[in-house]
């Protein structure tokens, strides 16, 4: 466990780039000190920036590089520039033992390749799956995964996921024995995909584990509070999620909309902004900005393209809580510990 956390910065990504990058830095170590920074980018284009937060220089080394992928550069294409980018260069310090973590704003697909072929994935692990936190009515928020690394995914993906997203909400959420949950088209057994049905099978009988199965749910009930962890594949994740935050700003936009449209509408607002703040930050995404590619044998973090200092800070944060935490080490003792029971079970019969 890293006493102080080393995280390597790709500068250039994002959409803003380096500004965005090193504020969200300073915000982050204001919060821990213990923070040490390895910043990968256009120097020139870095060290004005830095030079804005003092308190940060101390704590920050910069890795030049001009060379950094495009949002609109395919995975393959930028698995070729791994060495030269700063993207490539972050996660290989990775790799190498140089920073305990990566974080990335920019493209996700490359982040993807990059991270999966210099990192490798873990023992037990098939397929790495992206893992974020959602905003729920409860009192916690809730992880969900994969959200676009998988397409398809068989039963075994699932499980695996299962046990990466409660090692991931035991670690970032500090819930104990976190309640899991398949997303399915119901929440009757018959229903669902092979696949779906076969990994509820699975799960159900791997009680020994550090979480609780607690069936199907639907896309409804995403953000009501009643789980702690959502598994799905990667296409039904990604179209879940930006669902989600479609919703959201169009649930936003229609009560600014409203808020507008006369005299007393707008006197209603004036009474009704406390309450609309805090529906502002509890929908705001960079209060829940930081995905993580789960299963690799190393930890790189995405933060959104359009994340603002706080919600890279977020991001960052994130990233430390699971060095902190070893979570790599946790989700492997799961994984031996199921793939034991399973070897046991397959041996009895």
């Amino acid at each position: 466990m890293a006493s102080s956390p080393r995280i390597a910065i790709d500068a250039m990504g994002g959409d803003i780039g380096p500004a965005v990058m090193i504020a969200g830095m300073a915000r982050a170590r204001r919060k821990d000190r213990t923070l040490r920074f390895d910043v990968y980018g256009d120097e020139a284009l870095i060290a004005p920036e830095l030079a804005k937060h003092q308190p940060l220089i101390e704590a920050t080394t910069i890795h030049h590089t001009t060379d950094a992928i495009e949002a609109s550069e395919k995975p393959s294409q930028a698995i070729r520039r791994a060495k030269t980018t700063s993207m490539g260069m972050a996660i290989n310090a990775v790799k190498e033992a140089i920073s305990d973590a990566a974080l990335s704003g920019g493209n996700t697909g490359a982040l993807m390749a990059m991270s999966k072929l210099a990192l490798r994935t873990m023992p037990g692990i098939d397929r790495p799956a992206l893992a974020a936190l959602l905003p729920t009515l409860g009192s916690t928020d809730c992880v969900m995964l994969d959200l676009g690394a998988n397409t398809e995914c068989d039963a075994q993906n699932l499980v695996q996921f299962a046990v990466m997203g409660s090692a991931y909400s035991r670690t970032v959420l500090g819930i104990a024995k976190p309640r899991v949950k398949l997303l399915n088209i119901g929440t009757e057994e018959l229903k669902g995909t092979g696949e779906i049905k076969e990994a509820a099978t699975l799960l159900r009988e791997a009680d020994y584990l550090p979480f609780r199965f607690d069936g199907f749910t639907e896309g409804d009930q995403l953000s009501r509070g009643g789980m702690d962890v959502i598994v799905t594949d990667g296409f039904s994740g990604n179209i879940a999620l930006k669902t989600a935050e479609g919703t959201a700003r169009f649930v936003t936009d229609l009560l600014r909309r409203a808020f507008k449209s006369s005299l007393r509408s707008k006197a209603g607002f004036a009474l009704s902004r406390p309450a609309l703040n805090l529906l502002k930050v509890h929908l705001d995404p960079n209060n829940h900005n930081g995905a993580v590619f789960l299963g690799l044998n190393g930890l790189v973090v995405k933060s959104h393209g359009g994340a603002n200092p706080k919600g890279v800070a977020n991001a960052i944060g994130v990233a430390a809580r699971m060095i902190g935490n070893d979570i790599i080490r946790k989700i492997g003792d799961d994984l031996d510990d199921f793939r034991a029971h399973a070897f046991a079970n397959e041996a009895a019969q």
